[in-house]
C-alpha cells in the first residue's frame, strides 16, 4: 500500500452528536458491510453501549473510497472515556470534528478539539443534523468560527441520518488530511493503541505500524515487556477481522501472536523484529490518573480469585482503571480500584458483573487526597480508613478541578450558585455567542463526584455540558466520618467530608441505617461519630417478647420476676451479641447516587 493513497482519521465530538450514526453512513456508502447486516451503531459491538446509546471503547475499521484506503476510528464522547479519545489521536493525522447543527459547540466539542490542536492534527469540522427542523446551521458555522477559529466556509454540512452530505465528507477527508509518514526501509516500530483479551486466541493487539513492514508469520519482540512471540496472524478491521500477509508504514489492524499474559501486551506497548529491529521504543501514552477512587468486593467471598482474574483481563481492555488488593472487616478480601470518574466506574462494575458473571458490592466513592504529618512526610489517601489520627495531622489537602461550563445565557444564574454551594470559586466567564456562555469553575474533585453533573442538568433542563481537568491540591478544613454500631466501628462507612456537611452526612446514613438493619434481640445504637466525638445517632428498638402472657392473677412479684430475668438476659446478650448487619444493606447504602 503507497502511502500517498492511505488516510487515518478519527471522529470527535460532545456526546450523543452523531459520531457512531456517521460510522454507520460511511460503512455503508464504502460498502463495508452488506445490507442485510447492517445495524445502527454497528461498530458499537458490547452490548452495554447498545444498551445505553453510547460508545465505550474505540473502534477502528479499514474503508476503500475512491482509490484510496481510508481508517477510521470511532471514539466515546462523554468526559470519563477522554482516555479514548487521546490514544485514537496518537494512530491518527487528522480528525472529522462533528458538531450536532441544533446545539451547537459543547463543552467536550472544545475539549476534543484543543487535543487534536495539541497533535497537530488536520480539523475537517462538520456540522451534524442539518435534516432536523430545529437546526441552524448558519449560526453554529458562525459560532465555530468565532470558538475555534475554523473559517465559517470550510465547515461541511451533513446528515449522517439521512446520509447527505456523507460522500463529500470522505472526499474532503481525503483532499485536506496529510497521508502518514513512515519509512518503509527502517527497522519496524508499531504502536498498540488498543488490546482485548479473546478466551481462543489471546490478546488481539490493534496496532498503527509507523515505521518498517510487518509480515504474518515474523517473530516479533515487545520493547517495553522485553518478551518475543510470533506474529500467528495480522490483519485489517473490515470491520470483521480479515487476515492479510503484511502491514506497512501508515496501516492500521491487528496482531494475533499467542499472548496468554494480559501484562505484555498494553496500549502503548511498541512492537518490532526480534531480529534486526528497533532499539528505541514509540513515546506510547502518557498513563491517566484516576480520579475517583472505590472499594469492589464479591458477594460470595469465595469469589475473590475470580475477581482478580477478571480485573487482569478487564484491565488490558481498558488501562485507565487501577486496582489493588484490600481488606475490610465488613466484606471481606476485595480490591481498591481507581477510575476516571462516576460513568467510568459504573461501566467497569458492570462489565465485570455481565462478562464475568460476578455479583460485586461497591464502596462510597472518594477521592485521592494528601496529608502531611507532623514530621513533614506525606501520605496519598485513596481508603478514609488510611487516615491518619488527628493529633498526628499538620493539614490534609484536596483534589481540585478546572470545569468548563457550556450553557444557554439565561441558566447562568443557576449554574453559578451551584457552582458556589460546591465551594466553587470563579475563574472565567466569557460568550461564546450573544445566546451562549462558557463558565470556567475552580471546584474540589469530590463534589463534582457524586452528583454534580445531574443536578447540573437538572437545573438547565439539559442543556448545559460539562467538562473538565486536573487543577492541583489545596489545603481544606476535612474530617473523617466513622460510623459505629453498638460501639464497633464498620469500615466500609466511613469516609472523608469537608467539617461543614459532616453533620448533615452523618444524620443521613444514621436514619438510613436504621431503616434497613433488621431488629435485633437487643438495641442497637448506630452512631455517626467524627474523632471521639458523637455527631449523629440512631437506634433500632431490641425486639420484645411478652414473657408475662403466661401469667393469669397472683402475686405481682412474680411477674416483675419474670421481667427482671428477661432485662438480665438483654443485657448479657448485648455485651456478647453481633450486630447482623444483612448485605442487602450495605448494597443500598452505599449505591451511587444515594
Amino acid at each position: 500500500m503507497g502511502l500517498p493513497r492511505l488516510r487515518n482519521i478519527s471522529i470527535i465530538a460532545h456526546i450523543d452528536h452523531g459520531k457512531s450514526t456517521l460510522a454507520d453512513r460511511m460503512l455503508e456508502l464504502c460498502g463495508a458491510v452488506d445490507a442485510r447486516d447492517m445495524r445502527a451503531q454497528y461498530l458499537d459491538s458490547m452490548d452495554l453501549e447498545r444498551e445505553r446509546g453510547i460508545t465505550i471503547k474505540l473502534q477502528s475499521v479499514r474503508l476503500d473510497w475512491r482509490d484510496t484506503v481510508v481508517n477510521v476510528i470511532d471514539t466515546p464522547g462523554h468526559v470519563d472515556f477522554g482516555y479514548e479519545v487521546s490514544r485514537s489521536l496518537a494512530a491518527c493525522e487528522g480528525v472529522i470534528l462533528v458538531v450536532d447543527a441544533v446545539q451547537g459547540i459543547e463543552a467536550q466539542t472544545l475539549a476534543n478539539c484543543y487535543q487534536a490542536l495539541e497533535h497537530d492534527l488536520e480539523i475537517v469540522a462538520v456540522l451534524n443534523k442539518i435534516d432536523l427542523p430545529a437546526a441552524e446551521p448558519d449560526r453554529y458555522a458562525e459560532e465555530i468560527q468565532q470558538g475555534l477559529g475554523i473559517p465559517a466556509g470550510e465547515i461541511l454540512r451533513i446528515s449522517a441520518k439521512t446520509g447527505e452530505g456523507v460522500a463529500d465528507l470522505l472526499d474532503a477527508v481525503i483532499e485536506r488530511t496529510p497521508a502518514p509518514d513512515g519509512d518503509p526501509e527502517a527497522p519496524l516500530r508499531a504502536l498498540v493503541f488498543d488490546s482485548q483479551f479473546d478466551q481462543y486466541r489471546g490478546v488481539v493487539s490493534s496496532i498503527r505500524v509507523v515505521d518498517g513492514e510487518l509480515q504474518a508469520g515474523a517473530s516479533v519482540r515487545f520493547l517495553q515487556a522485553g518478551t518475543v512471540h510470533q506474529a500467528d496472524e495480522i490483519g485489517v478491521w473490515r470491520p470483521a477481522m480479515t487476515p492479510v500477509e503484511r502491514l506497512g508504514p501508515g496501516e492500521v489492524g491487528y496482531l494475533l501472536a499467542g499472548i496468554k499474559n494480559v501484562g505484555e501486551a498494553r496500549s502503548g506497548e511498541t512492537v518490532t523484529l526480534a531480529r534486526g529491529g528497533a532499539e528505541t521504543p514509540l513515546a506510547g501514552y502518557r498513563e491517566p490518573k484516576p480520579m475517583v477512587y472505590s472499594g469492589l468486593y464479591p458477594i460470595e467471598g469465595a469469589e475473590f480469585g475470580d475477581l482478580r482474574d477478571a480485573l487482569e483481563k478487564l484491565g488490558l481492555n481498558d488501562s485507565s482503571f487501577t486496582y489493588e488488593p484490600e481488606t475490610s472487616l465488613a466484606l471481606g478480601f476485595g480490591f481498591r480500584c481507581g477510575f476516571l470518574g462516576l460513568l467510568h466506574m459504573e461501566i467497569v462494575r458492570e462489565r465485570l458483573e455481565r462478562e464475568f458473571d460476578l455479583s460485586l458490592i461497591t464502596t462510597s466513592p472518594s477521592v485521592e487526597y494528601r496529608a502531611i504529618r507532623t514530621d513533614g512526610t506525606v501520605i496519598e489517601i485513596d481508603n478514609p480508613c488510611d487516615m491518619p489520627p488527628g493529633g498526628e495531622l499538620e493539614r490534609i489537602e484536596e483534589p481540585w478541578l478546572l470545569t468548563s461550563i457550556v450553557t444557554p445565557a439565561e441558566h447562568t444564574g443557576t449554574l453559578m450558585e451551584l457552582c458556589q454551594s460546591r465551594r466553587g470559586e470563579l475563574d472565567e466567564m466569557s460568550y461564546l455567542s450573544p445566546e451562549r456562555v462558557e463558565l470556567k469553575y475552580r471546584i474540589p474533585l469530590a463534589e463534582v463526584v457524586i452528583d454534580f453533573f445531574d443536578q447540573l442538568k437538572s437545573r438547565t433542563q439539559g442543556y448545559a455540558s460539562l467538562d473538565y481537568e486536573p487543577a492541583g491540591y489545596r489545603p481544606s478544613d476535612l474530617v473523617r466520618v466513622d460510623v459505629l454500631l453498638q460501639g464497633e466501628a464498620v469500615d466500609a462507612f466511613s469516609t472523608i467530608v469537608h467539617r461543614d456537611a459532616a453533620y448533615d452526612y452523618g444524620r443521613r446514613i444514621a436514619a438510613r441505617l436504621k431503616e434497613l438493619i433488621p431488629r435485633q434481640q437487643f438495641e442497637v445504637p448506630i452512631q455517626a461519630t467524627i474523632g471521639g466525638r458523637v455527631i449523629a445517632r440512631e437506634t433500632v428498638r431490641a425486639y420484645r417478647k411478652d414473657v408475662t402472657a403466661k401469667l393469669y392473677g397472683g402475686d405481682v412479684t412474680r411477674k416483675r420476676k419474670l421481667l427482671e430475668k428477661q432485662k438480665e438476659g438483654k443485657r448479657r446478650m448485648k455485651s456478647i451479641g453481633r450486630v447482623d448487619v444483612p448485605q442487602e444493606a450495605f448494597v443500598s447504602v452505599l449505591r451511587l447516587g444515594e
